[in-house]
């Protein structure tokens, strides 16, 4: 009942704000309305620990908003919400192909789970993955193997790591932040990624009317040194998963699996059929191989120019993912029904049910795209980026446009969409702020420009790490089997901790610091806190015969 109380307050308090915000439309002149639907989607989320009940909250809001802020505009909006902006984001195909390629690999899973796979790669790694150090230092390589696209690297490393982690006992949240700590950090710096492609493409965009910058690619190498949060994040996560050491929400989960409790409101194991015996790493492997493999020349043959980043940046992307889970199945149920481990029809059952894992994810996958439309239709982005652009002094420039990419992408939920937005703003004002009267730039100057470039980025990546909204977000607690405000919840401590030392790090070479020295100082810095702070989980390694019978989920 209290959270019930503090939701109508959260209400009352903002439609009072929207009334007394503006007197005209508010699509006309953005104003703070724009702001409150995210706010109250994720005040809600925290509040109710429901994410789809306040996501749909927040986009009922945006919905009275847009309809005319009225007493009638409340039951327009609420019409509106299914009808319009739902229907919208379902017509969109990228999103469609989105939600296919997570059933697709979904429904692989779930097939490799019952035909033995899953065990078998996870009786592989075993042999020195026996503790939960080694195990989650696995987990943590396995994350880095998948580089090249966030989805595919949270879906496969989530749910192949899963057994293992189970059976020693490390937390669904600790699972789903090791996934979600090495999805989007790598892919948004690994010099050959789908996210590479996507931010050279805005960068290419963003300095066409700037004669003093060229080559998008060499722009974009000379960023990632200043692309502080990613770079620190991977660090961290390998310090969190070497040391065994953790602090905050994420402690508590922590001890709470090794005292053999299960995670908060996880969700209900799927049992492996009795009658699979054995157990082969091949009816894993191949299926994947031939999803990664698909997808790296399904990049290749839809990609067009004469270098890779040309061909990254001209790809498309959800055609490849979408190709490499659908024949990644074909493969998952051809090599169970040829070995006739099971019959076509179990197998056939086996993929369905894989498919049921992920229904709840994806429908709060489309909320939060739905009230990503609704930000969008109020200019939310730009109305932050217009509060915040105006007397910057330029040293500190970098560090706001970092701040200002991490409430967009916190409370959109989206980090692409969030570049998208503000990279062709943040480039321009960048140039001009270190730009002499004939619009020349001193070399010494250069890395304030790289640096506002990496922290539209580094914002991003740091944002949609908090945002209850996040699609990658929801991927990482989906794929882990984890409650999804659980996830949320234990993980944003770390990204609040790695996010302020990179705010830290911003500012000195802001203001002249180099930027290997600031990683260095960082990077100490973060080691000598955790172990600090942190504190130690471990438990004695797990016999052969301990560890011999794995559930497959």
């Amino acid at each position: 009942m209290k959270r019930w109380i503090s939701i109508i307050v959260l209400l009352a308090c903002s439609f009072s704000i929207a009334h007394f915000a503006t007197d005209s439309s508010v699509l006309a002149t953005p104003s703070v309305t724009s702001i409150l639907p995210p706010l109250i989607a994720i005040a809600a989320a925290f509040i109710l620990r429901q994410v789809i009940i306040a996501l749909f909250l927040g986009i009922w809001f945006g919905a009275w908003a847009i309809a005319g802020q009225d007493f009638t505009a409340l039951f327009k909006g609420l019409l509106d919400v299914p009808q319009k902006y739902v229907l919208n984001v379902m017509n969109d195909t990228d999103h469609t192909s989105i939600i296919l390629i997570t059933l697709f690999i979904s429904g692989m899973v779930g097939v490799i789970s019952s035909n033995g796979g899953l065990q078998g790669l996870v009786e592989q790694i075993k042999r020195w993955a026996n503790t939960r150090k080694s195990v989650q230092l696995s987990t943590v390589f396995m994350g880095f193997v998948i580089f090249f696209d966030d989805y595919a690297n949270t879906l496969i490393v989530g749910n192949t790591m899963r057994s293992l982690t189970d059976k020693v006992n490390i937390s669904r949240e600790k699972l789903a932040y090791l996934v979600d700590a090495t999805a989007a950090p790598l892919a948004s710096i690994a010099l050959i990624s789908l996210w590479i492609g996507y931010e050279v493409g805005l960068i290419g965009t963003a300095i066409e009317s700037i004669d003093g910058l060229n080559e998008p690619y060499v722009i974009f190498l000379n960023s990632i040194a200043y692309s502080f949060y990613p770079i620190l994040t991977l660090i961290f996560v390998i310090f969190i998963a070497y040391t065994g050491k953790d602090f905050g929400p994420m402690l508590t989960a922590e001890k709470r699996a090794l005292s053999g409790e299960a995670s908060v409101n996880a969700p209900e194991l799927i049992e492996v059929k009795s009658a699979v015996q054995h157990s082969s790493c091949l009816n894993a492997l191949l299926p994947i191989l031939t999803l990664i493999g698909t997808v790296i020349c399904g990049i290749i043959l839809t990609g067009e120019g004469s270098t890779i980043t040309e061909i990254l940046a001209s790809a498309n992307s959800f055609a490849a993912l979408l190709l490499g889970g659908f024949l990644g199945s074909i493969v998952a149920i051809m090599m169970t029904v040829f070995q006739k481990i099971l019959s076509l029809e179990e197998t056939i059952n086996s993929w369905v049910n894989g498919l049921s894992r992920v229904t709840s994810a994806l429908v709060i996958l489309v909320l939060s795209w739905a009230l990503a439309e609704i930000t969008q239709e109020l200019n939310t982005a730009n109305y932050l980026a217009t509060i915040i652009a105006d007397g910057i002094y330029p040293a500190l420039f970098p560090a706001v446009v970092f701040l200002l990419a991490g409430v967009i992408s916190l409370g959109t939920g989206t980090s692409w969409g969030t570049m998208g937005i503000l990279m062709p703003l943040v480039v321009p004002v960048s140039w001009s702020l270190v730009s002499n009267s004939n619009g020349a730039v001193n070399p010494a100057d250069m890395h304030l420009i790289y640096s506002s470039i990496s922290c539209v980025l580094a914002g991003s990546v740091w944002g949609d790490h908090c945002s209850p909204i996040s699609d990658t977000t929801i991927l990482s607690s989906m794929a882990s089997q984890c409650n999804h405000i659980e996830h949320v919840r234990t993980q944003m401590p770390y990204a609040l901790v790695v996010g302020a030392v990179a705010f830290l790090g911003t500012v000195a070479t802001g203001f002249g610091l180099s930027w290997w020295s600031v990683l260095i100082t960082a990077t100490l810095l973060l080691w000598f806190g955790l172990n600090r702070f942190g504190q130690s989980c471990q438990i004695p390694a797990y016999s052969a015969a301990q560890t011999s019978s794995l559930d497959i989920i």
